[in-house]
């Protein structure tokens, strides 16, 4: 158990490169950061950190030791999990409902990994925008969901579950494609699809917009579609261009049917949240989240 405390706090400063931050997220004091990376050092025999004033660099023998810890920490997750779930034969109906790229691009194979192990646990789909979503959990139709946006409803808790990226994207037969930059002053000139209103994608669009001056009624929309396939599957055959979810376009940029165009000042990051109603314990929902949030990592 000290060795794996130990390799606990190599893997935190291994990622963080700081050894301050380690003892924060490790809440330790820094000395013992310090004490349990010599500790392990010396069982180790060899050197895991360049030291450079206050900068960190992980040695060759460091960069071997993350690479296993991760994979040790993996087992260790799976262990917890399944013998957590031994004992439990699960059954029942869960009800979810997710915002249209959840649904399309995110939960289709977590899906299909929940029903493998829990078959007995019977799992209907609801698919609407952001909106509609958090109106249907607080209707009680659905009992879990999972959307992306800033809607904050005061009956809602938001857990985060997966992060993801909105970028701007143009078929590779796109002219503007090849500059791979636009201004904020071009982005205004350039025909743009959008999610409709009530999206979530819209919505922290629009709030992402802001920090580089621009507004939605600034921009020329060629035409709002309410989903991001069918935004895709326009853009790859016009010269409109789109912002999406990475997620929505990962194979369409691997086989370079599409390009990324970055927007100069511009960076939309966002979570896919799980959205249940405060005071709700439902085992289901619970099991589901845990099981989604261990796939994601």
């Amino acid at each position: 158990m000290v060795f794996d405390f130990r390799l606990q706090v190599f893997n935190t400063v291994a990622r963080r490169l700081n050894f301050t931050k380690a003892a924060a997220e490790l809440y330790i004091t820094q000395p013992a950061v310090t004490k349990h990376i010599h500790e392990l050092e010396n069982q180790l025999n060899t050197k895991l950190f360049e030291r450079n004033g206050s900068r960190v660099k992980l040695t060759q023998a460091g960069e071997i030791l993350l690479h296993h810890s991760e994979q040790i920490f993996e087992i260790y997750r799976n262990i917890e999990f399944e013998i957590n779930n031994l004992s439990q034969r699960q059954g029942g109906k869960l009800r979810l409902g997710a915002s249209t790229t959840a649904a399309q691009y995110i939960l289709p194979p977590i899906l299909a990994a929940f029903h493998r192990k829990f078959h007995n646990i019977q799992v209907t789909l609801t698919i609407k925008n952001t909106e509609e979503i958090e109106q249907a959990l607080q209707n009680k139709e659905i009992d879990l969901g999972v959307i992306e946006g800033f809607s904050k409803s005061a009956a809602i808790k938001y857990i985060e579950f997966l992060k993801d990226e909105i970028v701007l994207v143009a078929s590779s037969k796109n002219p503007v494609a090849t500059t791979g930059a636009v201004s904020a002053q071009k982005l205004k000139e350039i025909p743009l699809l959008m999610r409709e209103p009530g999206s979530g994608t819209l919505e922290v669009i629009a709030h992402a917009l802001k920090t580089i001056g621009v507004s939605l009624a600034d921009l020329t929309i060629e035409m709002q579609l309410g989903s991001s396939e069918s935004m895709k599957l326009y853009m790859l055959h016009s010269d409109a261009m789109a912002l999406l979810s990475i997620h929505a376009v990962l194979k369409e940029l691997q086989s370079k049917e599409c390009r990324i165009v970055d927007v100069e000042g511009l960076n939309i990051e966002r979570f896919f949240y799980f959205t249940i109603l405060h005071g709700q314990h439902d085992a289901l929902p619970e099991l589901f989240m845990k099981f989604s949030r261990y796939l994601a990592k």
